[in-house]
């Protein structure tokens, strides 16, 4: 009751962007967590908003902004004012990989948005399906090249995305040709892959679990450093003979400026479920993993992250495209 108080005395007289006005607002305002991304990435986003809006005691809502690889939703957020009525969940790639592959960009990723804490992490897998008879990533390999060009079709969400790098470098890693099939809709991807039309899709491994058990694709390989906990038969990348490892994080971040004492107080409702009874199992649902970070080593884990897909955007030769 005495907090109550003092945050509403705090806002008479307070400028609109200012922190008394924050403070003001807090109790009452709506807090729009925009997503860019696919149903996991929702699915984790909705459990973020679950555990912010209890703690806050404010309505947590997820907004929906589709298209362009994330960054209608990343531009949506970096206009907002830092009022924290705007939030962004996220994967790095527009912070990590997208300032390496386009030529320019509407945004500057570190200078136009405040980090504010991890959440999760998760990997792609490359299947194939009926096309190719592989079981093994081995065997995929041998078979393009004895097909054709001596090279492997592979589809993924899109240009730049994680698992088109992926596909990138297990080629650059088997001395393998490739040729990327990138599908706006992933669904029709998969089952493009299902009946044969396509030799092997990369795209988060979620995405291939049920119909891998169902028999229909086939998992050869995830790119973290972990077998997922879903499909524990399926090996990662070293393990399958290639030296290719590679996962995407996500978490929660805002427009620039936004108040330390708002980012430290949004962090501290969000960190704690990294070590809640059920966390992990629902987003090992998703096939996700916990990945906890503060702001300062979020923003540090990007810019690690930066400097990695330079190196392999000069490594396979990938020309900067327009954005």
């Amino acid at each position: 009751m005495r907090r109550r108080t003092v945050l509403q005395a705090a806002g008479a007289g307070a400028a609109v962007l200012g922190m008394p006005a924050l403070r003001a607002q807090e109790d009452k305002s709506t807090i729009n967590i925009v997503i860019g991304a696919g149903a996991s990435v929702d699915a984790a986003a909705r459990i973020v908003a679950e555990q912010l809006g209890k703690v806050l005691g404010r309505t947590v809502v997820v907004v929906q902004k589709f298209g362009a690889g994330q960054r209608i939703a990343v531009g949506e957020v970096r206009r907002a004012p830092p009022d924290g009525r705007t939030l962004l969940f996220s994967t790095n790639g527009p912070f990590s990989i997208y300032p390496n592959i386009y030529k320019k960009l509407d945004y500057d990723p570190v200078a136009d948005f405040t980090p504010i804490v991890g959440v999760s992490s998760f990997d792609v897998a490359i299947a194939t399906g009926p096309s190719t008879g592989a079981t093994t990533l081995k065997e995929l390999v041998e078979w393009a090249r004895t097909r054709g060009k001596g090279e492997l079709m592979f589809g993924s969400p899109g240009n730049g995305s994680l698992s088109h790098f992926v596909g990138l470098s297990i080629g650059l890693a088997a001395n393998l040709r490739t040729e990327h099939v990138p599908y706006k809709e992933s669904a029709r991807g998969v089952l493009d892959l299902a009946e044969g039309r396509l030799p092997a899709k990369i795209v988060g491994a979620n995405s291939f679990i049920e119909m891998h058990k169902a028999g229909r694709v086939r998992m050869l390989a995830v790119s973290g450093e972990q077998r997922s906990p879903r499909a524990p038969e399926v090996p990662t990348l070293v393990e399958a003979g290639l030296n290719v490892t590679s996962s995407t994080t996500t978490g929660l971040f805002g427009p620039a400026n936004l108040p330390p004492e708002f980012v430290k107080r949004v962090h501290d409702a969000v960190a704690p479920l990294h070590a809640m009874p059920g966390f992990r199992e629902k987003l090992a649902a998703i096939s996700m993993t916990p990945y906890q970070a503060t702001p300062q080593q979020f923003a540090a884990a990007m810019a690690e992250e930066r400097k990695r897909f330079d190196q392999l955007v000069k490594a396979v030769g990938y020309q900067r495209e327009e954005a």
